[in-house]
């Protein structure tokens, strides 16, 4: 057994030397500029500042996040834009890619075909498709402003992706066209691994589609389905380029990527940069670790 052991930390020994330094050394050096007031332009000058880039006047948690202060500066409203986007994307990708997976799983002709095609968005890059859908939402001269006005369901073109009202639910929108098919992708492959006996016993029986649905094959891939969710979670909540590219630094869609991206390239602000860092790592992994508790415990109480 011991022989065995140290033969698996061998062959683990080169990717684990490799992580560190690819993973490890970046993290820690971003976490150690947290604490100083590092400016990019001479990153060989700097101050150690503690604290102060996280609970000082000017830092990023100066004031307590349950008070309206907090949601009002630029990285309260970074987390709020990165929560919601998170928050319904996640679920709408959720719901859409369940359904698509369920209609890839019957029987009919030309399936393959259509799960080829279905895979397209997730396929396109993501820069790619955040230019293509910019020009599609264009005000002045994008398709769907222009088929909208030709339909008469609106007077006058909308900036889709510039007005407050509008710009986040558009992200919400492009992000789900393009990450369904990822979802759908995970929630097929949970269902190609049920039984089916139980389903050609069902039929015989009557049982109604719907109730097959909710009572045989949600909790059959409930776990699956749960790991797909968390996936997909963890993934929104560090957005950046979808959001970056249509929207640029537009503080009514800014993520908290897109925050570290600004306070460190545009402003050249390398410690306070760093803090907002290491501060998205800590909240995706607070919330991943709370959803999977939450999760845990919802899922126990079903199975009991």
């Amino acid at each position: 057994m011991k022989n065995r052991t140290r033969i698996a930390w061998t062959f683990l020994a080169p990717m684990l030397i490799l992580m560190v330094l690819v993973a490890g050394w970046p993290l820690a050096r971003s976490i150690w500029f947290s604490f100083t007031d590092t400016n990019i332009n001479n990153i060989a000058e700097y101050s150690y500042v503690g604290f102060d880039n996280y609970f000082s006047e000017y830092g990023l948690f100066g004031n307590s996040i349950f008070s309206a202060e907090f949601w009002e500066t630029d990285w309260g409203v970074a987390i709020r834009n990165t929560f919601q986007f998170s928050f319904f994307s996640v679920i709408l990708e959720t719901l859409a890619g369940l359904g698509v997976a369920m209609l890839l799983n019957q029987e009919f002709k030309g399936r393959t075909l259509v799960r080829t095609a279905v895979l397209v968005p997730w396929a396109i890059p993501t820069i790619v498709s955040a230019k293509m859908w910019g020009w599609i939402l264009h005000d002045q001269f994008g398709l769907i402003n222009q088929l909208l006005v030709d339909w008469g369901l609106i007077s006058h073109k909308i900036a889709f992706t510039a007005d407050p009202a509008y710009a986040l639910w558009t992200v919400v929108a492009v992000d789900v066209w393009k990450t369904t098919p990822f979802m759908a992708l995970l929630i097929l492959a949970a269902l190609q691994t049920l039984p089916k006996d139980c389903y050609e016993a069902a039929r015989v029986d009557g049982v109604h589609p719907l109730r097959l649905f909710w009572k045989v094959t949600l909790p059959l891939i409930k776990h699956p389905l749960m790991v797909a969710v968390i996936f997909r979670l963890l993934d929104a909540l560090r957005v950046f380029d979808l959001i970056y590219v249509l929207t640029s630094n537009s503080g009514s869609t800014i993520s908290m990527s897109g925050y570290v991206r600004r306070d460190m390239v545009d402003n050249g602000n390398l410690g306070s940069g760093s803090a907002a860092s290491t501060s998205l790592t800590i909240i995706i992994f607070l919330t991943a670790l709370l959803f999977m508790r939450a999760a845990r415990v919802k899922l126990n109480e079903e199975s009991n």
